[in-house]
């Protein structure tokens, strides 16, 4: 059976839902970022008014300024937008458990079970993008088609409140004669090489040869090739899978962006000690840390290494993770967001740890499950490190909030 994937994307999310919340946003151009004093403040989402002057997610708010001069800049309330994100869920969950969330304002569904009760996709995306309108005031793009990647594509052509469709039969003519750009995963660097070597579009990728992508693009050069011919098959993650832990893992957009390693050290110290006590409340350890990276340009990339020993202390998980960070980037913009993951996981203390480390790991474990306990009787902000206190930085509880950009199909690669 052909399997009916939905890509469903809330137009200009934040922005949105400010100017509902706020009828005096109502036809103006609205951006959504730092505080507009702070130095490095950046646009984290735009209305289409204010996206009709130049302004481009990720940039600078002075620059938005001088591109608009009467740009209203709100801070993000993230509360407020996880709420909303919670409620387009539950929306989504009237159609199909098989719903894999793609940060706060997208998610794939897999619908193929549900079309015998509530019509084709089309049909479906329709139903769902007038009930997200009239029940929660904002609108959404759907893409529906036969595959994860060009359901995301799909999503991303027509904006705001359409949906639209890519077959087998057509996707040659609607897919293939887009931008390499526009294909997931094709960051910056990726579209270079591609350009370097006279491919322009996602129909070059196509038919090139799979052997030919792999010289300059590693094993990634094979995997865009199937995700343009159509044959990427990765499944829709369905909800409440996230149970049989494999990886614990935590990120966040940080409240401005990131312009030198003390900055991540500091974010990396707040998702690392959300990893650990997660991994401790689970009587796991992780072999492998992971960090996600992710620019203001929205250029982002995975890195994992395997740690000589397993682990939940946040020390040891923020030191491996800033280590791959100090390796991977080499600081040529500002960072959006970041994100740290413990992967391989074990059984807490099933694997002997030397006589020279024992004594060691024994002092920090106490330490850490003593945090763990201050931590639950008083709140997480009754204990924090010093290289945290009076950041701007510091002021976010993954953990608790639980605001989690998951990680998609490349992660899993």
């Amino acid at each position: 059976m052909e399997r009916v994937i939905l890509h469903s994307d809330l137009n200009n999310f934040y922005a949105s839902v400010e100017c509902l919340y706020r009828p005096e946003l109502r036809n103006k151009p609205v951006a959504v970022g730092g505080d507009p004093e702070r130095r490095h403040g950046i646009v984290l989402a735009k209305n289409y008014l204010a996206k009709a002057t130049g302004i481009k997610t990720g940039e600078a708010l002075w620059q938005a300024r001088q591109k608009c001069p009467g740009l209203m800049i709100v801070p993000p309330n993230f509360p407020l937008y996880l709420r909303f994100s919670r409620l387009t869920r539950g929306i989504y969950a009237d159609y199909t458990d098989q719903v894999e969330p793609f940060g706060l304002d997208e998610a794939w569904l897999d619908v193929t079970g549900s079309t015998h009760l509530f019509g084709d996709g089309p049909q479906i995306a329709d139903e769902i993008r007038e009930r997200i309108k009239f029940e929660l005031g904002v609108t959404v793009s759907i893409g529906v088609s036969f595959n994860k990647i060009f359901a995301k594509l799909g999503s991303d052509l027509k904006k705001p409140d359409a949906t639209t469709v890519i077959t087998r039969d057509n996707f040659r003519q609607v897919v293939w004669p887009l931008p390499a750009e526009d294909l997931l995963y094709v960051g910056r660097a990726t579209k270079r090489k591609l350009a370097n070597h006279g491919i322009a579009t996602i129909g070059d990728i196509a038919t090139s040869s799979p052997e030919f992508l792999r010289t300059f693009l590693g094993k990634w050069g094979e995997a865009l090739w199937i995700f343009a011919n159509g044959l990427d098959n990765s499944p829709v993650v369905r909800i409440g899978d996230e149970s049989m832990v494999k990886s614990v893992g935590n990120s966040t957009t940080t409240p401005r962006d990131l312009v030198n390693d003390e900055d991540v050290s500091r974010v990396i110290y707040v998702l690392s000690e959300s990893v650990a006590a997660r991994l401790r409340e689970g009587g796991l350890e992780a072999c492998t840390v992971e960090i996600q990276v992710r620019d203001i340009e929205l250029f982002s990339f995975v890195r994992r290494q395997k740690q000589p020993c397993p682990t939940n202390l946040s020390g040891e998980i923020h030191d491996a993770a800033m280590a791959l960070f100090r390796a991977n980037y080499s600081w040529e913009k500002p960072i959006r967001s970041l994100g740290v993951r413990g992967c391989d996981l074990v059984a807490a203390d099933s694997q002997q740890p030397s006589l020279f480390d024992d004594v060691q790991h024994a002092k920090l474990k106490k330490v850490e499950n003593a945090v763990d306990h201050l931590r639950s009787r008083f709140g997480h902000f009754a204990v924090q490190r010093a290289c945290l206190l009076n950041s701007d930085l510091s002021n976010i509880n993954p953990k608790e909030d639980h605001v989690i950009h998951p990680i998609g199909f490349k992660a899993g690669k």
